[in-house]
């Protein structure tokens, strides 16, 4: 299985985010990856609070350290490009890490806009 770090938006439609990364996550494994999305993980309660900045840096840090073994980034952008996104793609780009966009299902984005909103 390859190592795949997995980029996708956070901030802003927060719900709609997370239920996205998991459908991103799913694709992934679908694909026969070992896929990790730190701001899947970290941002979970009682691990690390995004609006907390030391704990936003500590967070992303860690999930950076993560290019030096993963065999790829797999950037999700059915919802465009965020911040994180940018600097995620930047420290792959720095670590040497290849980098593939991806787009999911346009009906499983219809869902999540039905549902969350846009």
């Amino acid at each position: 299985m390859k190592l795949v770090i997995v980029e996708s938006p956070y901030a802003g439609n927060v719900e709609r985010n997370l239920a996205y990364a998991k459908l991103a996550i799913r694709d992934c494994l679908e694909r026969g990856e070992a896929p990790i999305a730190s701001h899947l993980l970290f941002t979970q309660k009682d691990i690390l609070n995004d609006d907390v900045p030391g704990e936003r840096k500590l967070g992303i840090a860690a999930g950076h350290a993560w290019y030096r073994a993963a065999d790829r980034a797999v950037v999700y952008v059915d919802f465009g490009f965020s911040s994180g996104m940018d600097a995620g793609m930047r420290e792959a780009f720095l670590a040497g890490t290849p980098i593939e966009i991806r787009k999911l299902n346009p009906s499983a984005i219809e869902e999540l806009i039905a549902k969350y909103g846009n």
